[in-house]
């Protein structure tokens, strides 16, 4: 299946409850005192169930020890929970740093009663500090004891780091066998990039799904979702998106139809938490949603909205709501995707730009305006005919960025 805008009204619909709207599944979230500003930095989700677990992580060279523990055990048939603190990254810590993330899948495991093995971790936050493991583990002791089929908002906020804002989606999707709940929530709002964008993504479902489909499926969509979204170009060490499948609705996501479905329903939640992420980017005034059409391949539309998104410039330019197309076809040119001179087009809120490498007219103060809305889209078709799309998700490059990357540490 190739990656499609949305899923399908009829089958999906949102719901409420993020992380924990599928059955099965309780989170929360509390203050243990590892971020200097007193908010939640303590996070727990919990399954009642045993479940089938897959995560993708980032490709940077430099990996935070909760990336390479949890590495060592995904795929897996026999996860119970995630435990995920903010405020530090427990990246670039050593040995030290990964025995302390064992150390703390063996604290929630212990109040969980279930082998550490059955626990993630994930850490957020700044890079080359220790882990407080008196807090740490005082955290979860806290949060397991407050554990709550309503947490998910509380779980959502406390893996925060510079977010404004908490991030939570999820829908009711319908298979062969009944009603599946897939929910989720993600922060990051800087330091995201591309092939695994400081993001982390914690996503939950009550349908059965074996672990190696589940692995397969969350590779394909976050190929297509969290791996074209980018605020600033910059690769975290602690990138991940974890998806957990309890079974718990007593529907299994067997045929071919039910994977597709499935599927589409993973996508759909993905993309609009990316987009909440975009949303989100520090210092962000409006959101950027890149949709690329009519490239020979998957691939080639891909890499002209990842260019697009990614550029400085173009970001720039719609800080100021300035129409300067020139920077997206310069982005087109360089990205290595191939198109039809003739052929292609560029539009800005709906509103043809540039036709044939050509400028196309258009009212420069009715786009200016358009352009000072909160969401921008820009549309482009690459002239070849093919019917795929890649949706790539970033924001614009304001003044506030560079403050609150160059005060982050202090």
């Amino acid at each position: 299946m190739m990656p499609r805008m949305k899923a399908s009204r009829r089958r999906c619909r949102p719901i409420g409850g993020g992380i924990t709207a599928a059955k099965g599944f309780c989170a929360g979230g509390v203050a243990a005192g590892i971020k200097k500003s007193g908010l939640p930095d303590v996070a727990v989700v919990y399954s009642r169930n045993a479940c089938t677990a897959a995560g993708t992580f980032t490709t940077n060279r430099v990996r935070a020890a909760c990336v390479d523990y949890n590495s060592r055990l995904l795929p897996s048939r026999s996860v119970r929970a995630i435990c995920c603190n903010s405020g530090n990254a427990n990246a670039c810590t050593g040995a030290r740093g990964l025995r302390d993330a064992h150390a703390t899948a063996a604290c929630a495991g212990r109040l969980l009663n279930t082998p550490p093995s059955s626990v993630l971790v994930a850490s957020t936050g700044v890079i080359g500090e220790f882990l407080p493991m008196r807090k740490l583990c005082d955290g979860v002791g806290r949060c397991v004891g407050s554990l709550s089929t309503s947490g998910g908002p509380s779980f959502a906020r406390a893996i925060m780091t510079t977010d404004t804002r908490p991030k939570e989606y999820a829908i009711r999707a319908r298979l062969s066998g009944g009603g599946v709940v897939i929910g989720g929530c993600a922060k990051g709002a800087g330091m995201i990039c591309p092939t695994m964008a400081t993001m982390l993504c914690f996503v939950t479902t009550d349908a059965s799904v074996g672990s190696a489909t589940l692995a397969r499926l969350l590779k394909r969509v976050v190929g297509w979702t969290f791996n074209n979204l980018t605020i600033d170009g910059d690769m975290s060490t602690n990138d991940m998106v974890l998806l957990l499948a309890n079974g718990a609705s007593g529907v299994t996501v067997g045929s071919r139809r039910d994977v597709e479905r499935f599927e589409e329903a993973l996508f759909d939640v993905c993309n609009r938490l990316c987009a909440k992420i975009a949303e989100d980017g520090e210092g962000a005034t409006k959101r950027i949603e890149v949709n690329v059409t009519g490239g020979r391949t998957y691939d080639d539309c891909k890499a002209a909205a990842k260019a697009i998104a990614t550029s400085n410039l173009v970001k720039t330019a719609l800080f100021g709501n300035d129409p300067n197309w020139g920077r997206i076809l310069c982005a087109i040119g360089y990205s290595g995707a191939q198109f039809s001179e003739r052929k292609m087009t560029v539009s800005l809120c709906g509103v043809p730009v540039c036709k044939r490498l050509r400028p196309a007219p258009f009212n420069k103060s009715t786009m200016r305006t358009a352009l000072a809305r909160k969401i921008v889209v820009i549309e482009v078709d690459l002239g070849l005919g093919g019917r795929t799309c890649a949706v790539a998700h970033t924001c614009d490059f304001t003044y506030d960025y560079v403050k609150i990357n160059a005060e982050y540490h202090t």
